[in-house]
């Protein structure tokens, strides 16, 4: 099986057309086509539905596109290996939509850096999404909330045990968190992210039932409603690392809540060394909260 073939596969996918394809892999429309009929009398199966306009992958090549992806990579890691060349490539780096997210950017410029000729993509998306093209070889690696029942094919790595905190405005007299929030308007972080259930749950412990003034979807919003003077709320560590203003926090939970936050990459991976230096990077941001190897 020729990689030439895989990356034409991986082209297509991506471009939407043969022709496009072409013109990113620098072949002919026709050059193009061949390589496909190619590769699907190699596998003995028709990877395209072209009953379409224009032509789709079906289940056969939506099969092959993923093992293609995992190959290619593999491939040129091992090139990169031999000959002692720096790496190179693309390395695909998933998310969640959470707090922990504001630590990427400078991870990734510090990665740029130890490694320059790699190119660096962020994809957004929720939990199982990212699990699944972790799965498949589409991402590299993914960073989400801790997660139970990770498939076996996966290795959980956190970079972060942070705190969860009960947060008020700056002038709030001097008080603990169960009365901050038995005594003072809440505003609820509301979200189908694990994060608010945890919230919910140790509230719901605590026997308090707070004085509801706002309910809001995004943990920034809400940091930005304490700053401003609306009430109080609960918000992890992340989420004050770079508030530049002054604000009372104090620990949630007896004991304290924490959450940790990693990496899901596949045990098979071969982007190893370079999920090693990224979770570095986090683990030097996240200090001193940061989870060493």
């Amino acid at each position: 099986m020729d990689t030439r073939q895989l990356k034409t596969l991986i082209a297509i996918a991506e471009h939407g057309t043969f022709a496009k394809a072409a013109e990113a892999v620098g072949l002919t429309p026709s050059a193009v086509s061949q390589q496909i009929q190619s590769l699907e009398t190699e596998v003995r199966a028709e990877l395209f539905d072209r009953s379409t306009r224009p032509s789709t992958l079906n289940a056969h090549g939506l099969q092959m596109l993923e093992a293609a992806r995992s190959l290619v990579r593999s491939a040129d890691d091992i090139v990169d290996a031999i000959s002692g060349r720096t790496i190179s490539g693309t390395f695909t780096i998933g998310s969640v939509r959470s707090s922990a997210l504001s630590l990427l950017p400078s991870a990734i410029v510090a990665l740029k850096a130890d490694f320059p000729d790699l190119r660096i993509k962020l994809h957004v998306a929720n939990t199982d999404e990212l699990l699944n093209d972790v799965m498949s070889g589409r991402l590299d690696c993914a960073m989400v909330a801790e997660y139970s029942g990770i498939p076996s094919a996966l290795r959980w790595r956190p970079f972060i045990n942070e705190p969860l905190l009960v947060i008020a405005p700056y002038s709030t007299p001097d008080m603990s968190g169960l009365e901050m929030l038995s005594t003072m308007p809440y505003v609820r972080f509301n979200s189908k992210f694990r994060l608010a259930q945890i919230i919910e749950i140790e509230l719901a412990k605590t026997g308090v039932v707070p004085n509801l003034i706002a309910e809001i979807d995004t943990i920034a919003s809400v940091v930005s409603c304490v700053i401003h003077g609306l009430g109080v709320s609960v918000a992890p560590w992340i989420a004050l690392k770079d508030v530049a203003v002054p604000i009372v926090s104090v620990p949630f939970g007896d004991p304290q809540i924490l959450r940790q936050i990693g990496f899901l990459e596949r045990r098979a991976g071969t982007r190893t060394s370079v999920i090693d230096r990224l979770h570095e990077h986090l683990v030097r941001l996240s200090h001193p909260y940061g989870i060493a190897r």
